[in-house]
């Protein structure tokens, strides 16, 4: 009988030991539990990461673990905007800007195209002149307000107080060229790309992109070889001789996440900071502020009766009586002046307002969604050469947009993949999407989707009549002759709102304003293309992978 055994046991070590991968797929992580081939071989096949343990906290920011919360005005309305009506949402994880970009980082920005596409050259002015700030928003047309026009941005006195007169559109770009700044040293430092190549390679011609790089890395840098070839994984080659990771594709892990301005909801959540009282909102909705407690001032003993954010105290004060209940500043105040909130986000109310991405509605739509929320969806993808290689614009295609109040911008820079929107090959039998351009879904209510008056006189304008968000439509292009702008005002006397697809949400009291707007939950627009002396921002970045490191510490 012993024999026997040992027999049946012989039998079943040699068929698990004739399954190709059996043990091998369970225990071993660079081989493919499903086939069992080898994952990472040195003589070729699949290249992945699959030693990822978890996203690094992007440079500058703090994490927001995701959840649900009451989303909107939870308290009296005495204002009757009924534009922030409560409703329940569910947010993902993500990370956002510990303070507001400042001045001292935005001029980093500004530097680095000055460098790069220099203003002196016709061919590059507008690109550098498009991301400057407008200083002369601190104008005052019955106040002495010079000293800032001329300081607030560039005096080291203010480098650290959050920059201001930057429009959503600029924020925007400043946001795509910081993603890729981050992915250009991380690639550095990951030995893909030559070290320092930003500082002795570049130029307009030779620039780095991160679309670029995934989807044609030979034409990163102009096709610099020099650069591309500089890293020291080029140094490493397979028994053949022929380089190993040439290249850092999505699957390395090496590519960070981009930075981006944060959707409404993101920015409320994270502005409540409820890390310990989230149940407690969400049931209930009393939490107000950032901080705990229904007022502005502190209770604490060290620092009782402390305003705790920078705002308007009252008609014509604006920081308090001086040397007693002084809030610090008088317009804004250098970043991190005030404590944080639970999340670890310094100024979420009061200092400057700050742009998020969505486009205003009066309504949000909770009826269609209610996960990750966000208006402003238009769907693009890479523009495609006849040769089927993705399109790379060149110093001599660039192209420049003149937006609505005369200032012009560039489209994509030189190295970037020029973008187009989708087609009906994309949206064919589609159910969740069908149309590249989303801002005016559903539009937030009934009647503002179609027009609601039966019945137009004879050649009267359906465009401007009988629509719920019937904003002017002013007119502006350029002379090709002369070069100069031609605008034309829209005049008619039959337009009912200030409201059309252009216009941002921006959230968050200010320096110039009373304590009525530091609740997260108020809200506002202005058009994308302007800017204030009260709006800054700040940039956040989506989380990958588990919604928490707790997560990953729970599956061990």
């Amino acid at each position: 009988m012993k024999n026997v055994s040992n027999l049946k046991f012989l039998i079943a070590l040699t068929l698990c030991a004739s399954i190709v991968g059996c043990k091998r797929s369970s225990n071993s992580g660079n081989v493919d539990s499903a086939t069992g081939w080898k994952i990472n071989d040195k003589k070729g096949g699949f290249q992945y990461n699959t030693q990822f343990k978890e996203q690094e906290t992007p440079p500058g920011t703090a994490f927001v673990e995701g959840g649900t919360f009451t989303m909107g005005k939870v308290q009296d309305d005495p204002m009757h905007d009924w534009n922030n009506t409560p409703n329940q949402q569910h947010i993902q994880s993500f990370y956002m800007d510990e303070h507001e970009v400042t001045n001292l980082n935005y001029l980093f920005y500004l530097d680095y195209l000055k460098s790069v596409y220099p203003p002196d050259d016709p061919n590059y002015a507008l690109i550098y002149n498009g991301a400057l700030p407008d200083t002369l928003v601190w104008r005052n047309r019955l106040g002495y307000n010079e000293m800032m026009t001329e300081n607030y941005l560039r005096h080291p006195g203010y480098a650290n107080y959050p920059v201001v007169g930057v429009s959503w559109i600029q924020a925007v770009e400043y946001a795509n060229w910081r993603t890729d700044r981050v992915a250009e040293l991380s690639l550095q430092e990951a030995g893909y790309i030559k070290r320092d190549a930003q500082y002795t390679d570049v130029s307009a011609e030779s620039t780095f992109s991160t679309d670029t790089y995934l989807h044609a890395p030979t034409q990163t840098y102009g096709g610099n070889t020099e650069v591309l070839e500089g890293g020291k994984r080029r140094q490493q080659t397979d028994a053949e001789g022929n380089p190993i990771n040439v290249y850092a594709s999505r699957e390395s892990g090496l590519i960070p996440v981009k930075y981006r301005l944060p959707t409404e909801a993101e920015w409320e959540y994270a502005a409540l900071g409820m890390s310990e009282l989230r149940q407690y909102n969400v049931h209930r909705g009393r939490k107000k502020y950032p901080w705990d407690g229904q007022y502005t001032r502190s209770g604490k003993r060290v620092n009782r009766g402390d305003q705790l954010a920078n705002f308007k105290q009252g008609k014509g004060d604006y920081g308090g009586i001086a040397g007693w209940s002084d809030d610090g500043a008088d317009i804004t105040a250098e970043v991190k002046s005030y404590e944080p909130n639970d999340y670890g986000l310094y100024d979420m109310a009061g200092n400057v307002a700050e742009w998020v991405a969505d486009v205003y509605r009066p309504i949000v739509d909770d009826e269609f969604n209610d996960f990750n929320y966000y208006r402003g969806n238009v769907y693009t993808k890479n523009a495609i050469n006849e040769d089927g290689s993705v399109k790379i614009v060149t110093v001599d295609e660039i192209v420049y947009d003149t937006l609505p109040n005369g200032k012009i911008i560039a489209r994509d820079l030189p190295g970037e993949i020029a973008r187009v929107p989708i087609d009906e090959e994309d949206t064919y039998l589609r159910t969740n999407f069908s149309k590249s351009d989303n801002r005016n879904f559903r539009d937030g209510d009934k009647r503002s989707s179609r027009f609601y008056r039966q019945s137009f006189d004879e050649g009267e304008d359906k465009s401007t009549t009988g629509k719920m968000y019937n904003s002017p439509k002013h007119s502006i292009q350029v002379d090709s002759a002369e070069g100069k702008l031609i605008r034309e005002y829209d005049k008619s006397d039959s337009r009912t709102s200030l409201i059309n697809d252009e216009v941002r949400v921006y959230k968050g009291g200010s320096w110039r304003d009373r304590a009525y707007w530091i609740d997260p939950a108020q809200r506002r627009y202005f058009p994308q293309d302007m800017a204030t002396d009260y709006i800054g921002f700040r940039c956040a970045v989506s989380r990958v992978g588990s919604k928490s490191n707790k997560s990953s510490k729970r599956r061990k």
